[in-house]
């Protein structure tokens, strides 16, 4: 098989590309191609999965920019579909707040059986060799960039759940630990969406949509997806699994990069009163603090990595980041002290002491009790705001 082949860098781990690509967001030329794979998406999911920018942030910001390209100084509408899709990924906080471990069990029953799915994802996909092309195409994408398009996602969680019969759980370990934007809430939970297991349906595509949103090398007609909807509805409510439903490989595959629970570079191991008054820098707080007193020390935490593997080009873009903004950096295999201070983010709960650091801000008020969907969470924070 060929190996992966470092790309062009397309998403710099640097403050100044990410302030770049958020001063070059146009929110209404997103509101209409963002679902084409070559629309005018923003690419700031990584920037703000790592804590570049805090939702808050970039809201002002793109706010800020409309009123100023407005000839009456107008800012998007509270509805707009840019602050829509910013709502989704606070929704999925809002779950994941609401039931914890939880988000990654299924939250109630599928189309299907659990038994049903198989619970390791077959070696043709992580290869890309499934012979459809808009999946290869996509882990492709995925291995050499570390970013896939929403649309793209979705896709690649409906064929391997509903035509493969995999557990969504299976693809969404996966699919994270590549991504450069794995937000646990926002990936677990969308997969879950995709699945049917949080909502109220199987998500489903078939080759004219991909035809539709997708470039040319990803058409896949003559695959199992060129079929009707009502064909792909009846596969995904059935025990039927299609082990190879595609075309022969047009290419040699790709190695899959390997997952890795340590850093891929030399760190210094935290020692007793190494972190003691200190601003701790983690890989969700990637910016520097706004009035730090004492030392800024970057910190990888143990506690989460053993749990969570990261490619090597994930570690490696947030250690990037750090560097930006600490004094020195290091790997820490128990708890931050008492003394330290940082930013509260919910991937380091095992982490943290019980009350410790300050809350992620976020854009809307906390509805309160958990919302069984994201139109209900939409009408909750539009009716406080």
């Amino acid at each position: 098989m060929n190996t992966v082949v470092e790309p062009l860098t397309v998403l710099e781990p640097s403050s100044s590309a990410a302030l770049g690509r958020l001063q070059a967001v146009r929110a209404h030329d997103y509101a209409r191609s963002r679902n084409h794979l070559e629309g005018a998406v923003t690419r700031l999911s990584p920037y703000i999965t790592h804590g570049v920018f805090t939702l808050p942030q970039v809201l002002d910001s793109v706010q800020a920019a409309e009123r100023a390209r407005d000839s009456k100084g107008r800012a998007l509408a509270p509805d707009h579909k840019f602050i829509n899709e910013l709502a989704w990924r606070e929704y999925f906080h809002h779950v994941w707040q609401h039931e914890g471990k939880g988000i990654f069990a299924s939250l109630h029953e599928g189309p299907m059986p659990e038994s049903t799915y198989a619970r390791v994802l077959p070696d043709d996909i992580r290869q890309a060799r499934t012979g459809v092309p808009v999946i290869d195409e996509a882990v492709r994408e995925l291995y050499t960039t570390g970013y896939l398009h929403n649309h793209a996602r979705m896709w690649m969680a409906s064929y391997v759940v509903h035509l493969r019969k995999v557990h969504w759980r299976a693809g969404a370990d996966w699919m994270y630990g590549h991504l450069l934007d794995g937000d646990l809430a926002s990936n677990h939970l969308t997969w879950q969406w995709v699945a049917g297991t949080g909502s109220h349906k199987p998500y489903l595509f078939n080759a004219g949509n991909v035809e539709k949103f997708a470039p040319s090398a990803w058409h896949s007609r003559g695959s199992v997806v060129d079929a009707s909807y009502e064909a792909l509805e009846d596969i995904a409510r059935s025990g039927k699994r299609l082990e190879r439903p595609g075309r022969a490989p047009e290419g040699a595959g790709i190695e899959e990069p390997a997952l890795l629970q340590r850093p891929p570079f030399e760190l210094p191991t935290a020692r007793a009163g190494d972190l003691d008054g200190a601003w701790l820098v983690h890989p969700w707080n990637l910016r520097a603090p706004d009035a730090a007193q004492g030392p800024v020390v970057g910190v990888f935490a143990a506690a989460f990595h053993s749990r969570w593997a990261w490619s090597e080009r994930r570690w490696r873009w947030a250690l990037a980041l750090m560097r930006e903004h600490t004094d020195r950096i290091v790997w820490c295999e128990g708890t931050p002290p008492p003394s330290a201070r940082t930013v509260a983010d919910p991937h380091l709960r095992a982490w943290l002491l019980p009350g410790q650091g300050e809350p992620v801000p976020r854009l809307f008020a906390d509805p309160g009790r958990r919302c069984r969907s994201f139109s209900q969470f939409w009408t909750r924070v539009q009716e406080a705001r």
